[in-house]
């Protein structure tokens, strides 16, 4: 197997598979008061605090919850929910015209359940925020917005976006900012207190930590209304047993990660170097999609004229070489991606996208064997398309 599909999910890093196993060895609640209990919590609280040093923020602004989606869930309707009780009149959210669909559904609930309103900021042809927008948006607008939420970087074309311009123009005005950065931890260099952001999304499996688990962090002055009720864990904003073993494996997987980083990004950036300069130049008909350095290291996007990504994912497939057309969590769904069609794409282009993302077990050997085989894969895909056009 040739895997090129690291921003779905990466491999689970041995020592958090080990500190994991450890904790599952144990029996007790964290919210137990006897001696078991209290065992756990302070799992627990080490992992917490382990989160808070590699992301540069205070412990208690780690909210555990079950991964990406739900923190997006917690940060836009609980902000949204905070701040209407407080001024019934901030109905309006802001958020970026190509996020993630854990934030894109989330607001389109509440503008359908609890009526909201929204403004989808639009992008340039690289995916970059239209700050001119945003910033007209914000001055205009202020007295009506409840929250914005901006992804730190595209989980499908990997465009970086400029969060701290963001969150100053934000903050002139008091509104708080959430942002998706489920890509970007692990990846980039990320510091909750120097974004001054509110609230921060992140995930366990994208950084070789398990599935199943992942934060919110976010300043200790929002409350936000919370999306369960239950026993009140975690500040009463996250209510429900804590996931001890999961919690640890977080901790050690972004400890570790934080700590790589740099070199991560280096490992990465070299051999996406290498894999968009050979598709191409050995692919004709293929265009690399989003801002060219301004992106994630370990992301290499391209659309390949007359074909459709479906197809080409499953030749790849069967050739032994698992790649992506955009986000797993819309994948086997055969529509053009809302990011490419926001981009500007035409939807006859945006049909025919793969994502390539690499991850610590990348290798250049990997993009060998990816160019063994793509320039004939996309022959075969072209002239099945046009069979297909012909039948039609």
């Amino acid at each position: 197997m040739t895997y090129f599909d690291h921003a779905a999910t990466t491999d689970t890093r041995e020592s958090v598979i080990v500190a994991m196993v450890e904790e599952m060895r144990r029996t007790g609640n964290a919210s137990s008061l006897h001696k078991a209990g209290r065992t756990s919590r302070k799992s627990v609280e080490i992992a917490r605090e382990r989160i808070a040093r590699s992301l540069d923020c205070l412990p208690s602004e780690v909210i555990f919850t079950s991964g990406g989606t739900e923190s997006d869930n917690l940060a836009i309707k609980g902000l949204f929910w905070q701040r209407i009780r407080q001024h019934p009149q901030r109905k309006l959210v802001v958020a970026l015209s190509i996020e993630h669909h854990a934030v894109l559904d989330p607001i389109q609930w509440l503008v359908e359940a609890e009526g909201a309103e929204v403004h989808w900021i639009s992008v340039d042809a690289q995916g970059l925020i239209n700050i001119d927008e945003f910033r007209d948006v914000v001055q205009s607008r202020h007295e009506e917005i409840s929250l914005v939420s901006v992804m730190w970087a595209n989980n499908e074309v990997g465009t970086v976006q400029p969060i701290s311009r963001i969150v100053e123009i934000a903050h002139e005005y008091g509104i708080p900012v959430h942002s998706d950065a489920v890509q970007a931890v692990g990846s980039l260099r990320v510091s909750f207190r120097e974004s001054a952001l509110d609230a921060l999304t992140l995930s366990g499996h994208k950084i070789g930590g398990p599935m199943g688990i992942g934060a919110l962090l976010l300043k200790r002055e929002h409350k936000p209304v919370p999306v369960l009720h239950g026993g009140g864990q975690e500040r009463e904003i996250r209510s429900g047993t804590l996931a001890t073993s999961l919690i640890v494996g977080l901790g050690v997987a972004l400890e570790e990660a934080a700590l790589q980083q740099p070199h991560h990004h280096e490992h990465v950036q070299t051999i996406r170097d290498v894999l968009i300069s050979r598709i191409e130049s050995e692919v004709p008909g293929s265009v690399l999609r989003g801002d060219r350095h301004q992106r994630l290291p370990g992301n290499a996007h391209f659309t390949f004229d007359g074909c459709e990504g479906d197809a080409l994912l499953m030749l790849l497939d069967a050739a032994g070489i698992h790649v992506s057309t955009g986000s797993a969590c819309t994948a086997g769904i055969p529509q053009p991606s809302h990011v490419l069609l926001g981009m500007g794409v035409a939807v006859t282009e945006a049909v025919g996208a793969l994502r390539f993302s690499l991850g610590a077990s990348s290798t250049i050997r990997d993009v060998d064997a990816l160019m063994e085989v793509l320039p004939e894969v996309v022959l075969r895909a072209q002239r099945a398309g046009k069979t297909l056009k012909s039948q039609s």
